[in-house]
Parts: structure tokens; sequence; C-alpha cells
């Protein structure tokens, strides 16, 4: 803001001298609030409609092995909590929840909208994805009919399903021996795809793909594409998780080196 009044001023000055100054950088004040106020408008706006479609995503999810469990339900009231959602915002969550559920609810129409509102973002519709298999698999078991619609909506968002089985093993704590102990053959294997990287690939591969995605899942960087702050402890969550996983793999090698 300041930089805009300044360049208003200084605009100002060149056409008017000292009245021109003062008009120019009241000029500059009211343009640059006027903006800012329009950004985080829009902004504001894409956090509203990201978390509305998680939450009709996810009731549509949910519905397609024919009910709604309990455990489904119990993992959007805690998602609920852990978003810190007030009344109002869960209600909103629920009737989101109810719409995605109804027979005519277009899933097609609800992912190309959130690939609009998030820009294509890949980080945030990693997220987006994740919290939807979190919900499939919240009763221990992903049903064939919930698979395929969860494949679905992959693949609407641009996903394939070796980048499904990729978030599969980030949700089952790929990585997550990496603070002591030998790891099973099962971490190891999962902290590889959460990597989307494979046992043959070579370090400095791995180290570009774990950069890559750090990158592409920087709290910061969601924030500024829409993320809603409420969701900010996850995406700090999933780069704890990628990066477990590069230390699981880097100490595996340096064992077996």
């Amino acid at each position: 803001m300041l930089i805009a009044v300044v360049i208003g001023g200084l605009l100002g000055y060149l056409i008017g001298r000292l009245p021109g100054l003062l008009i120019g950088a009241a000029l500059g004040y009211w343009l640059a609030h006027r903006l800012r106020k329009s950004i985080i408008g829009r902004l504001a706006q894409a956090q509203n409609q990201f978390l509305d479609s998680i939450f009709a995503v996810m009731g549509c999810l949910c519905k397609a092995d024919g009910r709604v469990t309990e455990d489904e339900l119990e993992v959007s009231r805690r998602l609920w909590e852990r978003l810190r959602l007030n009344e109002a915002q869960r209600a909103q969550a629920r009737t989101a929840f109810t719409r995605g559920k109804a027979a005519d609810f277009d899933l097609d129409a609800e992912l190309a909208r959130v690939r609009r509102v998030t820009g294509g973002h890949r980080g945030m519709l990693q997220l987006f994805l994740q919290v939807q298999l979190s919900a499939v698999a919240a009763d221990g078991q992903i049903h064939p009919a919930e698979r395929e619609m969860l494949l679905r909506v992959a693949r609407g968002l641009g996903f394939s399903e070796a980048e499904v089985a990729q978030m599969e093993a980030l949700l089952r704590g790929g990585g997550s021996q990496a603070a002591g102990g030998a790891p099973s053959g099962q971490a190891l294997e999962d902290a590889y795809r959460v990597l989307g990287v494979s046992a043959d690939t070579s370090d400095a591969e791995i180290k570009k793909a774990y950069r890559r995605l750090m990158s592409q899942n920087h709290p910061d960087k969601l924030a500024g594409k829409g993320l809603p702050d409420s969701m900010r402890e996850m995406a700090e969550q999933r780069t704890r998780e990628i990066g477990n996983a590069y230390e699981l793999i880097r100490k595996a090698r340096a064992v077996n080196a």
C-alpha cells in the first residue's frame, strides 16, 4: 500500500506539483485499499467454496456403497473439530454433505469447481483428495464401490491410480518410523510410495522428488491458493509426513550402503 501511495504522489507531483502530490497520494491509497479488499474478498470466497466442496464430495463418496456408516459420519464430525468450524460453518458443512448424498448430485461439475477454485494447484488438490480418502477408509475398509468412486474423483482432479496409492501410503503413516528403530519392509515400501519413487530410484532423483513435494505442499504456498486457515495444520502435518518418509529412506540406504 505504501508503494502505491508513493507512486501516486510522485505522478501527482509531476503533473500538479504540491497539490498534485497530495491528490495523487490520496488516489494511490484509495486504489490500493480497494484492490486489497477485492483480493481478500476473492480469497475468502475461494476458501468457503473449497470447504463446501470437501464436504459435498465426502457425502457422495460415503454414500457410494449404498449407505453412510456411523464411522464415516464420525470422520466428518472430527473434521469439523480439527478445522475448528463454528456453528454456522458446521451447518454449512452438514448441508454440503447432504447435497453430496443426493441422487442427482453432479460429481463431475463439483470436481470442475474444485479445479477452478484451486487454480489446478497440485498441493491443494492432493490435500482435497487425501481428506476424501480418510473419510472412506474410516471404517477400516474401502468398499469396491467406494474405491471406484474414489478413483473417479482422483481422475476428475487430474490424478492417476498410482498417485492414489501414494496418498494411501501417506495415510498409513509412510515414514513414521523415521524417528528411530529399524523400519519394517512395509514402512519402507510406503515411504517410497509417499515420494512417488521406487527402491531402484537414484539418491539424486529421490531428493528431487522430495523437494518437489515439499514445494507443492508448503502451507504458505497453499494459503496463497485459497487454503482455509483452519486447514493449515493439515498441510503442515502432510509436509512432516513427507519429510519423515524421506528421512526413513535416507537412513535405510545409509545402513545398506
